[in-house]
């Protein structure tokens, strides 16, 4: 049965429209690791994507390498161990300390980590449950969108335009932001997202706001 934060996330987001059950041995390899109510919505509704690929849950193992060099050299590195447990169709992926809880969004298209000063506090594994939860019951589909420079959303437009996303691509920029491209529609582009966001991280290092 699901929670109210969850049911809250559904009725935003729609039910997923693409679902991968999560095996047993993982639900129990990650359970004395990351929040319970984490594992309850993993074992209940698999690692799925939502609003036709606006946000996806995830297997943190497929994301170590990623998490790993984007923290490579910051604070962030050995502050705690930080795991991917969401990403948006943009490439932003959203991490789970196993201290802290939901604190740390890589932003990789605009080239920031942004950290929750607020939430970066050692915290029980059930503590951790609201930041789960918040993360879910208390967001809306744009706050996972991109902007162009009128400010007008670009995610129904490309999935108009670039066709929906399978579980490992994403819309990247080309050029790439960092380099001084255009976040606007026709640059948009459907991009395998492993070598992709590599190939973001290699280009400067991140900025690092803490909020």
């Amino acid at each position: 049965m699901r929670d109210e934060d969850f049911s809250q996330f559904i009725e935003c987001f729609g039910e997923a429209t693409h679902r991968t059950p999560v095996p047993a041995s993982t639900l129990t390899k990650w359970g004395d690791i990351l929040p319970p109510v984490l594992i309850d919505y993993w074992r209940h509704e698999g690692w799925a994507g939502y609003g036709n690929g606006l946000l996806w849950t995830v297997n943190p193992d497929d994301f170590e390498h990623l998490k790993d060099s984007w923290l490579k050299g910051t604070s962030l590195e050995n502050f705690d161990k930080f795991h991917v447990i969401a990403r948006s169709a943009f490439g932003n992926l959203y991490l789970c300390g196993e201290r802290t809880g939901r604190s740390v969004s890589i932003i990789c298209n605009h080239n920031e980590i942004l950290a929750l000063k607020n939430r970066l506090k050692p915290k029980t594994l059930t503590a951790q449950n609201i930041t789960i939860q918040s993360l879910f019951g208390a967001s809306d589909p744009d706050d996972f969108d991109n902007s162009n420079p009128n400010g007008k959303l670009l995610f129904n437009r490309a999935l108009k335009r670039c066709g929906p996303l399978s579980p490992d691509e994403m819309y990247g920029f080309e050029p790439a932001l960092i380099l001084g491209g255009n976040p606007i529609l026709e640059n948009l582009r459907r991009l395998r997202m492993d070598p992709h966001l590599l190939i973001l991280r290699n280009f400067d290092t991140p900025k690092f706001p803490i909020l």
